[in-house]
């Protein structure tokens, strides 16, 4: 059970109504992550409008999903591993990309660069090199892209912590647990949790 209230959208009155209805009519559904959000119709409409305008960005919705993978991996958020799992193959990701990109890889080059910045954004909490910028752009990453790269990882850290804190109850498909590396490590990251 979350230990923030999960909102119940036929109860929910005002700008929080407005928004779950919204967020109803747009997926079909209203994920108890933005049920647990609506708490503060600011919060939740604050992450709506963040993630609106990135998915009108350069970054496609498969490499955006790439993203919230690797960065859910890394702050071991069963939640949004299982939601963007989900969202990863409604956009036409393979199980073998959702798998790479939870471990920060690609098999594309370009796409490989943008999770290696990710996990170096993650890793780094942001300080990451001259060196780190110029392997990206020698992938062909645009400076737009890499501009969103950062406002990815951020949306999806909001959501991690928010998660962490809340302990939202996940109403996806559990993610899939990731197979330990034949030495016992724990996939390619140390920090993945997925051997606990």
């Amino acid at each position: 059970m979350s230990r923030i209230p999960t909102i119940d959208p036929n109860q929910a009155t005002g700008k929080a109504q407005e928004l779950l209805t919204g967020v109803q009519a747009k997926l079909g559904m209203t994920p108890n992550l933005m049920r647990v959000m609506a708490n503060s119709p600011a919060v939740l409409e604050a992450y709506l409008q963040f993630s609106g305008s990135l998915g009108r960005g350069a970054l496609t919705a498969k490499t955006r999903e790439q993203i919230a993978l690797a960065v859910a991996q890394a702050n071991s958020c069963d939640y949004c591993l299982s939601a963007h799992s989900a969202i990863g193959k409604s956009v036409g990701l393979t199980s073998e990309q959702i798998r790479d990109a939870r471990s920060g890889t690609s098999v594309d080059s370009k796409s490989n660069a943008i999770l290696q910045l990710t996990t170096q954004l993650v890793d780094q909490r942001g300080f990451v090199s001259d060196d780190d910028l110029a392997v990206a752009r020698d992938a062909g990453v645009t400076d737009a892209e890499i501009a969103e790269v950062v406002a990815n990882t951020a949306l999806n850290l909001l959501t991690n912590y928010f998660n962490h804190v809340a302990e939202t109850e996940v109403d996806f498909p559990a993610a899939e647990q990731l197979e330990l590396a034949a030495d016992g490590a724990s996939c390619s990251t140390d920090r993945c949790g997925c051997s606990e």
